[in-house]
């Protein structure tokens, strides 16, 4: 209940003051799945990701966003493209990064509700649209513009 309240003041915020924001995702594959969370205070499946902390770098903010949300511990990462969303009265640019090497080490924090690995073509129907369009292209073998809006 908390971070619910917490997530609608913060849409309250960006109604007001419209912000613009620089955030991380990251498609963790293992084979032909991929993994997924579901936070506790939106509805949904989400990549794993989130904003970067003043000071860190993008490479930081995804292995530290990976870790938090699912547990995972990074190798190799590729940058995968930059995207901006126009949702929800703000601007954010999304760096999304792809990893096929990673191990789970830890436990998600309490922000995750769930988090699950889904076969590419098995996504669940409530996928955030966005993130789900980007799976599409990456298993249909169709190569999305690495930046654009999304």
């Amino acid at each position: 209940m908390y971070l619910k309240l917490l997530y609608l003041a913060y849409k309250i915020f960006c109604f007001i003051f419209r912000p613009v924001r620089t955030g991380v995702r990251v498609v963790l594959l293992q084979g032909n799945e991929v993994m997924l969370v579901r936070h506790t205070y939106v509805p949904g499946w989400f990549l794993p990701g989130g904003g970067l902390k003043r000071n860190e770098t993008l490479d930081q903010a995804a292995r530290r966003e990976a870790y938090e949300e699912t547990g995972a511990e990074l190798n190799d990462l590729t940058l995968a493209g930059v995207f901006t969303s126009f949702i929800q009265w703000k601007t954010d640019h999304a760096i999304v990064f792809l990893c096929r090497d990673f191990k789970i080490t830890g436990r998600s924090d309490n922000e995750i509700a769930e988090m699950r690995l889904f076969a590419l073509d098995e996504l669940p129907a409530d996928t955030f649209p966005l993130h789900r369009r980007l799976l599409e292209s990456y298993r249909s073998g169709r190569i999305p513009a690495n930046f654009g809006e999304w």
